[in-house]
């Protein structure tokens, strides 16, 4: 219990950054939308770059681990989003609310958890976990999003200028070069992998501190409380137990899967939601409330509920 609240603690604090400076003044009006857009023009494309640019095709390669997390993840995502858009939700906001159900903070909280747990054993587990949700999860939600939002009487003209959009979208192209620069066997230079580490290391706490600027602008606001409340819990059990429990299903009772993977694949499918939802529901203006509690909500619950898993799994 005491190591996941040490591994928890710096993320509320910088939250609770964010949320200090915006409520004493330090930080104006603008510095929620603008510290997001750092994030997500900058500091997080350098850094999904730099993780697909390092990756190594032998370490990340694991494809019964690959099988059980993906999954979790793609079953979860795909059932939110039927039945938010059955309930009336508009696609953009469906696809957030399904990110916000499926999306685990492998990147922030997995890699130093796992790292404490099991070992350094474990770390290329890690990385195909954060590169599934960072790169593959995240580009299925912006794809939806950016299909949602466009608008035209052809399709043709949909098409188009969605494919001109999803173009333009760091989040997809950096990733995408990433690739590529992996694929051509180079290493990234000295002074670019600095640069890299530099930029894309200033992306988990500023989106924090993003968060923290969010809830202080909002704060005491309340839309539609009960409505929010149930769909806010609905997220939240989603992510922290129906996520891992459908990981568990898929890696231990179809797949057989040695045990140690399975246990694997469960710890990260259990993390709570990662800060990747609310960029995107802060950037296209949807669910950036409703995504703010999901994020700070599964983030203090998952002390408990990881810390369960860790005593049941052994």
């Amino acid at each position: 219990m005491l190591a996941n609240l040490i591994i928890v603690l710096p993320i509320f604090a910088l939250v609770l950054t964010g949320y200090a400076a915006r409520r004493l003044g330090a930080l104006g009006p603008t510095a929620t939308r603008e510290v997001n857009r750092f994030v997500v023009y900058l500091a997080l494309p350098a850094m999904l770059f730099s993780i697909m640019a390092k990756a190594d095709l032998a370490e990340i390669w694991q494809p019964d681990f690959i099988l059980a997390f993906t999954a979790g993840c793609a079953l979860v995502f795909g059932a939110t989003l039927l039945v938010r858009m059955r309930q009336g939700s508009h696609l953009a906001d469906a696809a957030i609310d399904a990110l916000n159900a499926s999306y685990p903070n492998t990147g922030y909280m997995g890699f130093p958890l796992v790292l404490a747990v099991i070992g350094s054993a474990a770390m290329g587990a890690t990385m195909i976990a954060t590169i599934l949700t960072a790169c593959v999860l995240f580009a299925a939600a912006i794809v939806l999003i950016e299909c949602a939002l466009q608008t035209g009487s052809r399709r043709r003209d949909i098409l188009r200028k969605t494919l001109l959009a999803l173009a333009k979208n760091p989040l997809l192209v950096a990733p995408a070069l990433g690739a590529l620069f992996m694929a051509s066997g180079l290493a990234l230079p000295e002074t670019v992998d600095s640069y890299l580490a530099l930029l894309g290391g200033a992306a988990s706490p500023c989106a924090l501190v993003s968060l923290g600027l969010f809830l202080a602008d909002n704060a005491g606001r309340n839309t539609s409380p009960g409505t929010n409340n149930r769909v806010q819990a609905a997220l939240v059990t989603l992510k922290l137990v129906v996520q891992p429990a459908v990981t568990w299903v898929v890696a231990v009772p179809i797949l057989a899967l040695p045990s140690s993977v399975a246990y694997i694949a469960v710890l990260l499918a259990a993390l709570p939601t990662g800060t990747g939802p609310f960029m995107l529901a802060e950037f296209y203006q949807r669910e950036a409330l409703l995504t703010s509690r999901v994020v700070l909500t599964t983030t203090v619950l998952s002390v408990a509920t990881l810390t369960l898993y860790l005593a049941v799994a052994g």
